[in-house]
């Protein structure tokens, strides 16, 4: 197919003019879902399908030709470091790729993260920042002159996972108000659910977390759920939640947050999805796990058009290329 052909279907200079209007977050930090509400929400969710649109017809675009990215990794990552990486290129843009572990960088000689954000900024025009340490990305954002994105701060938060996250739910269901949500496993640090949890606040939903005893939802959290008045209930099993759920969300249990090795092992395995499940479950709802798994979610399941766990992974890019081109592009 010729461009020509294309160009009433994608228009570039109609997404160009859509970013330029970022609706208030061109230049800013992204630390938080606390930074969005319905309104930039389904900003960021519309120039997100016309990503995916630009991407499935064109494959790339030059948007941000000539910005540069940093991403800076001092824990693992394969989804998010890489989902951003492809994002930036995807956009016209070059990245500078820290993401095979910061013992190779000067932090192993003992610069601390104020130091090297400053330092990277003089070659970036953003920087990505994975780190252990709840708060770590607020300190880089302080020392940064460039846009900072909170890629998960430890047990803290994890924006643009609950971005994508609630991207997928909209996706594959049609609506957020109305549905019932089922969140099963480690609730205790699952970063990836307590900031989904905080955008699911902005709607009309019911909310079910499913976790052992010693993984309960942080009660902080738990405060702003039941603030918000949201129609809320825990429970240990999945079979109470199972039958009415639109969405399972399911998470691993962390190992590395873990102090105490044997209470992982009490719980490692405590939740596991089959098939056998899913047949007490809705025809009509979906599996959601923001990976990697280890044992929680059976690989028959995978088979289940109601796994969407690897379009999930898909939208991250998605995501972070409308996120990107919000906070970049006319900057």
């Amino acid at each position: 197919m010729s461009n020509q052909e294309l160009t009433p279907l994608f228009n570039l200079d109609a997404m160009t003019q859509k970013v330029a209007n970022s609706n208030g977050l061109t230049g800013q930090d992204i630390l938080s879902v606390d930074q969005f509400d319905r309104d930039n929400l389904s900003f960021i969710f519309d120039r997100a399908r016309e990503m995916r649109e630009m991407v499935q017809r064109v494959g790339s675009a030059d948007l941000l030709k000539g910005y540069v990215l940093a991403c800076l990794f001092y824990e693992p990552s394969t989804r998010t470091s890489s989902s951003f990486i492809a994002a930036m290129e995807r956009l016209g843009g070059s990245v500078i790729p820290i993401t095979q572990g910061v013992q190779f960088s000067s932090v192993s000689k003992g610069e601390t993260l104020a130091d090297t954000v400053r330092t990277l900024e003089q070659y970036a025009d953003a920087i990505v920042l994975r780190h252990p340490e709840i708060g770590s990305a607020k300190l880089a954002a302080d020392y940064a002159s460039v846009p900072v994105l909170n890629a998960g701060d430890g047990p803290g938060e994890h924006p643009t996972q609950a971005l994508l996250d609630l991207f997928t739910i909209r996706e594959e269901l049609g609506r957020v108000d109305g549905l019932k949500v089922a969140m099963v496993g480690d609730l205790r640090y699952g970063r990836t659910v307590q900031s989904l949890t905080k955008l699911l606040l902005h709607f009309d939903v019911s909310l079910r977390f499913v976790s052992p005893e010693i993984l309960r939802l942080p009660l902080t959290t738990m405060n702003h759920v039941i603030d918000a008045g949201v129609d809320v209930r825990e429970t240990h099993d999945v079979a109470d939640v199972i039958k009415n759920a639109d969405v399972l969300y399911v998470t691993r249990v962390q190992k590395e947050r873990f102090s105490d090795l044997a209470q992982y092992e009490e719980v490692k395995n405590y939740y596991e999805i089959t098939t056998e499940l899913l047949e007490k479950a809705k025809d009509k709802m979906v599996v959601m796990h923001p990976l990697p798994r280890v044992g929680e979610i059976h690989y028959n399941v995978d088979k289940d058009p109601r796994a969407a766990y690897f379009r999930q992974v898909q939208n991250g890019m998605y995501i972070r290329m409308a996120l990107l081109a919000a906070v970049l592009g006319r900057a």
